[in-house]
């Protein structure tokens, strides 16, 4: 019995089934009646985890018939109490409240308390199912309500879930979140991955009743995930020709035993009755040879059902995920442009009132105010980025790229966060790294950023480094090389219960370093989906009150050309006298660009629709035009096309509070010249502007 409560605890059916087998075969020589109810009591709770309900009911009764030889024990009510379960998944919930009451009255006349939870939870499954819901919340409460402990987790986690389940049938949606979320949390304590599972699917239709997708989506995700973990468990299980196999081998031996019985009496009798009882035991053992083979088929085709039930299930669950996901980029779309407009409005505004020299009493509000408009500009371009990168349609570049070029334009970038946090920021490059590599520089300097950023903001009075080294390929390839980027700070580290969450969307740690430090928690979520595009994998070393390295190696093609970055400043006296025009219709955003054209000595003029500006440019000369992409009437691309069809010279700026669809490419691809994306930055509308006028 030993042995086959061990195999059973590691999910080694076959092995448990044999042992059992062997136990029973023990007893039945030993006469020892306790021994053998008991073998049968745990073959009863094999085949309840198996899902064979029948065959677990018949063999409880064996159980039961033999232990009502024998005094009262637990181990009869618990063979009663899993009679019970036995009949709950079969629901014939009569017989099920019959014998949970058996149990019960043999616990009370034992005086053992620890088995009324398990009861009462039973019973409150059976209320549930039958639709009374109060009594049901009624004896469910007398389970939670209990203080924790290690051996009350399981049970109080399936109460809460019967609970949460409950109230969401009573459409009382918050009360059920805290049931559900309390069962997240006990079962995961105790790893009930069936609660979780159900749980998680519950989350997720409370969720969506209050159309939050995105949650919704999460939740529905988790209770996939942790589902095809349930099906991997249940895979090590016994299949059904092992079942039937060992039912099998248990007739077979029965028959045995019943054949040497009829041979002792044959004895006695005579050749003819021998014959008959030999023919009857061929009969019988043919008979169940085609019940065995019946069986089979049935158990077949049911699997077969539940597998296509289960793919059905599945597919369901994808395509409302995929509608969940379209629905996400919709929103986040249509949010980020709504709120770029009157960003634009906060930082022009800002920017002009700053250079206008304000009074040193308004100049810290104004720099807030500013530095508020960046932030939330910052703020909606990484959740843009993070939809971006999760997207099956971000490509990669392969142009040319100066890896120490690069780093130390970024270097050079970062001088005044490192001056501010009085950090030392030093660039460790391989001298032997080639020139010109092939690759996506927009994407490298994405990661670098985020990376170099967050080093240099949980960095003070320390040094971060950024190293960059060649290492030997796997192969002899002469026009590829591996180059090894390391990112090292020695700033406050990260705890290592943190590490691996710390990778995820909108994850900083922890709430303290969120409000001391700020930021999106987007950065490195970001990052580990860049690199890992790019054919890297992110690694992190942290130690709190240390610092951190994050690392990861990349492959680059080695070009054939030097490659020259050549960078063009601006001359201010390209815009003095040039007229410009600006198609806009938003009163606030016309103030504001016409206020900067008009302070580098441009001319401007000002209209609010596409078949203005298509008039004005036919029958005036302009230097160039300022075009916002979204207007009344004709909108700013059809406008571009048709003043393409009479003037093909002169530049067109794009201005626009640019979408997930709306790409550069595109704008382009209308007849624009170029794109200058709102909220603008001052320096980059003039450089932009300037290298038009040119």
């Amino acid at each position: 019995m030993d042995l086959a409560n061990f195999n059973l605890k590691n999910n080694n059916y076959s092995l448990t089934l044999e042992n059992l087998q062997n136990a029973i075969e023990k007893a039945d020589k030993s006469s020892n009646v306790q021994a053998k109810a008991a073998a049968y009591s745990l073959l009863g709770n094999v085949y309840l985890e198996l899902k064979r309900y029948s065959d677990a009911i018949e063999t409880f009764n064996k159980s039961i018939s033999l232990y009502q030889t024998l005094e009262p024990s637990a181990e009869m009510a618990y063979s009663f109490y899993n009679l019970g379960v036995c009949y709950i998944e079969k629901k014939e919930f009569s017989k099920a409240e019959n014998y949970f009451r058996d149990a019960e009255q043999i616990y009370n006349e034992l005086k053992i308390e620890g088995a009324r939870d398990l009861i009462n939870l039973q019973k409150g499954k059976v209320y549930k199912a039958k639709n009374e819901f109060q009594l049901a919340t009624k004896i469910l409460n007398t389970i939670v309500s209990k203080s924790d402990a290690e051996d009350t987790f399981k049970t109080k986690a399936e109460a809460y879930y019967l609970l949460g389940a409950i109230e969401l049938e009573n459409s009382r949606n918050n009360l059920a979140l805290n049931y559900l979320n309390r069962a997240i949390e006990l079962a995961k304590k105790y790893n009930n991955l069936e609660v979780q599972s159900n749980t998680y699917k519950a989350l997720s239709e409370s969720y969506e009743r209050v159309l939050d997708l995105s949650k919704s989506h999460t939740f529905l995700k988790n209770h996939v995930l942790i589902k095809d973990s349930i099906l991997a468990i249940n895979q090590k299980k016994i299949g059904a020709e092992g079942f039937m196999s060992f039912k099998e081998t248990e007739r077979l031996k029965t028959i045995e035993q019943l054949d040497k019985e009829n041979k002792a009496q044959a004895k006695a009798t005579k050749f003819s009755k021998l014959i008959s009882l030999l023919s009857i035991a061929l009969i019988s053992i043919l008979s169940l040879l085609s019940l065995s083979l019946y069986k089979n088929n049935i158990i077949r085709s049911q699997t077969n059902k539940l597998l296509q039930d289960k793919n059905t299930e599945l597919q369901l669950a994808k395509d409302k995920a995929e509608k969940a996901s379209k629905a996400r980029a919709e929103f986040l779309s249509t949010v980020s442009h709504e709120l770029r407009t009157p960003l634009n409005a906060i930082n022009g505004i800002s920017h002009l009132l700053l250079e206008e020299k304000p009074k040193k009493s308004q100049l810290q509000y104004l720099t807030s105010l500013k530095f508020s408009g960046d932030y939330l500009l910052n703020f909606i371009n990484d959740i843009l980025e993070i939809n971006r990168v999760e997207s099956e349609n971000i490509e990669i570049e392969s142009i040319n790229v100066n890896i120490k070029q690069l780093l130390e334009d970024l270097q050079n970038s970062f001088k005044d966060l490192a001056s501010k946090n009085n950090n030392d920021f030093v660039l460790d490059i391989d001298e032997n790294i080639p020139e010109n590599l092939i690759g996506d520089p927009t994407k490298l300097s994405q990661i670098f950023i985020n990376l170099i950023n967050n080093a240099l903001k949980f960095t003070k009075n320390g040094t971060v480094s950024v190293s960059a080294k060649i290492i030997p390929l796997e192969t002899n390839e002469e026009d590829l090389t591996r180059i090894y980027f390391d990112i090292n700070d020695n700033g406050i580290g990260i705890p290592p219960e943190n590490q691996e969450a710390i990778f995820e969307s909108f994850s900083q740690g922890s709430v303290e370093i969120n409000r001391k430090y700020g930021g999106t928690g987007l950065g490195l979520a970001i990052v580990k989906r860049l690199v890992n595009l790019l054919g890297g994998e992110i690694k992190l070393k942290s130690d709190v009150n240390v610092g951190s390295s994050f690392s990861f190696a990349l492959d680059f093609k080695i070009g054939h050309q030097t490659f020259v970055e050549v960078v063009k400043q601006y001359d201010s006296a390209v815009f003095s006298n040039k007229k410009v025009l600006v198609v806009e219709d938003n009163k606030i955003n016309q103030m504001i660009t016409k206020k900067m054209v008009e302070n580098k000595e441009m001319i401007c003029e000002i209209v609010d629709n596409g078949e203005e500006a298509i008039t004005l440019v036919e029958n005036n000369n302009f230097d160039l035009v300022l075009m916002d992409v979204h207007l009344p009437g004709i909108n700013g691309t059809t406008a571009t096309e048709k003043i393409r069809t009479f003037n093909k010279t002169i530049p067109i700026i794009a201005l626009t509070a640019i979408s997930l669809n709306e790409n550069r490419e595109m704008l382009l691809s209308f007849g624009m010249n170029d794109v200058i994306t709102k909220p603008f930055n001052p320096d980059n509308f003039y450089k932009v502007i300037a290298q038009q006028l040119s």
